[in-house]
């Protein structure tokens, strides 16, 4: 396998970890700094250059990108995937992740278990922001925050409010969250490599700080993480389009509530807390899956005049409740269903004998008439009901 490493510090402990271990493997290995890239839109084909030449074939690329160059460098990730060159973290992913609101809206919309958070830009919202979120102490955080930067603990309301109206003078946009007291200054890192947690530390504040993050001085040591942290952390990571992250997660009185998906987790700490090779265990996957490229599922199927793929729900009432999914009558209206999904659960191609219950969602490619005959009109959102004495926008 010719891997390329994604990275501008070549010789930091990560990536010189990940090119060891390539190495060791057999593997053909170059760190390329990302900002040498230009992309080449000028012919037919995608194409790429390095340091102003053609850049030379490579089977995968393994992205370390920087906070400070999401945008070019998530534009590279995305040329290498136009060109059929596999790698483990998508370009949408990296970008998702790196966006603290976006990240926690699409977790949010998948059931994963997270502290009460919260975003406004008026000042006349801040106040009530707060309290949705259980009032002070409570957590405000920088979107575009790293290794502990810009999360700040409010200690009482009037500081917060103080405190997010600061920062949005300065034209920063903040989140407010919850301040989950019975994990504070502690939280957990699991390293996700494809569909396992590969290794697991648990990292701690030292003093008086509540940040954990070992840039801050926090102390790690090994964890066994039981089921529920485990999957929260696969289907995090999964749910944002990696295959290689870091999943932060705070131990809540009634589970994990995941605080950040990292798409470049540092190595360091986590190798050394756990004495396993995780560089190594990151090679294997990527040699493994080097023949399944990412692609765009929208580009591929937008060729596909009349057909795409949409999400059919099993609701009440359906004639599918309680059938096998090969007599739903899907087939005969030329759809096919890719995976089912039953609460948490997730069955990919799931077979004909299957039977379909209430509240399943069927992700399907097909007939678009067909499919948009089937999903039933949208629910009104129930809304809170207002004091009386609230006062309603025009």
């Amino acid at each position: 396998m010719k891997l390329a490493i994604l990275s501008r510090a070549p010789r930091c402990y990560s990536t010189r970890r990940l090119v060891s271990a390539a190495q060791e493997r057999g593997h053909i290995v170059r760190a390329l700094n990302t900002l040498r890239f230009a992309i080449d839109l000028t012919g037919s084909d995608p194409d790429l250059q390095f340091r102003g030449k053609p850049l030379s074939t490579y089977d995968a690329i393994l992205p370390r990108i920087g906070n400070s160059i999401t945008y070019f460098g998530t534009a590279v990730v995305r040329q290498f995937e136009q060109m059929d060159v596999y790698t483990p973290n998508s370009s949408y992913g990296i970008a998702n992740s790196r966006d603290k609101l976006r990240a926690t809206q699409i977790l949010s919309r998948h059931d994963i278990g997270m502290p009460a958070t919260t975003f406004v830009r008026d000042r006349a919202d801040v106040l009530p922001a707060i309290l949705r979120v259980g009032g002070a102490p409570v957590i405000i955080k920088l979107l575009e925050g790293t290794q502990g930067i810009g999360v700040i603990l409010a200690p009482d309301i009037k500081v917060a409010e103080a405190i997010v109206e600061t920062l949005q003078w300065t034209r920063h946009n903040v989140l407010i969250q919850s301040f989950v007291s019975e994990s504070k200054g502690r939280d957990i890192r699991a390293l996700v490599v494809g569909d396992r947690v590969v290794a697991a530390m648990r990292r701690t504040a030292q003093g008086d700080e509540f940040r954990s993050n070992v840039h801050r001085g926090g102390q790690v040591e090994a964890v066994q993480l039981d089921k529920a942290y485990e999957e929260t952390a696969v289907r995090s990571a999964q749910i944002m389009g990696l295959r290689v992250a870091g999943v932060d997660m705070l131990e809540g009185k009634d589970g994990p509530l995941v605080m950040e998906v990292n798409s470049s987790p540092g190595l360091e700490g986590i190798e050394a807390a756990t004495k396993l090779d995780v560089a190594g265990a990151i090679i294997d996957h990527i040699d493994n899956q080097v023949a399944f490229p990412e692609i765009d599922v929208r580009q591929r199927l937008a060729i596909s005049t009349g057909y795409g793929v949409a999400e059919i729900m099993v609701h009440t009432g359906s004639e599918m409740v309680g059938r096998a999914l090969g007599d739903s009558g899907l087939a005969e209206r030329d759809i096919s269903v890719l995976t089912l999904h039953r609460g948490t659960q997730v069955v990919p191609n799931p077979r004909s004998s299957q039977v379909l219950q209430d509240q399943d969602r069927l992700l399907c490619f097909g007939n678009l008439e067909e499919m948009r005959s089937m999903i039933p009109k949208r629910r009104r959102r129930r809304v809170r009901k207002l004091p009386k004495d609230a006062i309603i926008e025009d």
